[in-house]
């Protein structure tokens, strides 16, 4: 058996690393082409002319939002295996199942 919470939990961290890589992702991509090729790196806005930046703050930021979805979609993946791998529904003593088909001690038989 498998454990659902876990695969539910693992497939909600996955599908959030991979929404905020697509959602913010363009913003982070750049730094390491504009470092390379040109030498100087710009800060762009919507409306005023671009601002040269250090580049390494440019690169530090985007390592630290890559970072940030690698642990995402990492915690995600971790969940997703011990979900898979889970047996902690197959570890319930015999006392404690309630539900259909159990015959507990304290509950009321059916004498028919």
């Amino acid at each position: 058996m498998s454990d659902m919470r876990f695969i539910l939990i693992g497939i909600g961290l996955t599908f959030a690393g991979f929404l905020v890589l697509g959602i913010f992702g363009e913003n982070y991509q750049a730094a390491t082409l504009e470092s390379d090729e040109f030498g100087t790196c710009y800060e762009y806005f919507e409306d005023k002319p671009p601002a040269e930046i250090n580049c390494s703050f440019k690169i530090l930021d985007q390592t630290v939002f890559f970072s940030v979805v690698i642990a995402l979609i990492g915690a995600g993946v971790i969940s997703l295996v011990k979900g898979a791998k889970g047996d902690w529904d197959n570890k319930v003593n015999p006392e404690d199942m309630v539900g259909p088909g159990t015959q507990n001690e304290d509950s009321p038989k059916d004498d028919k």
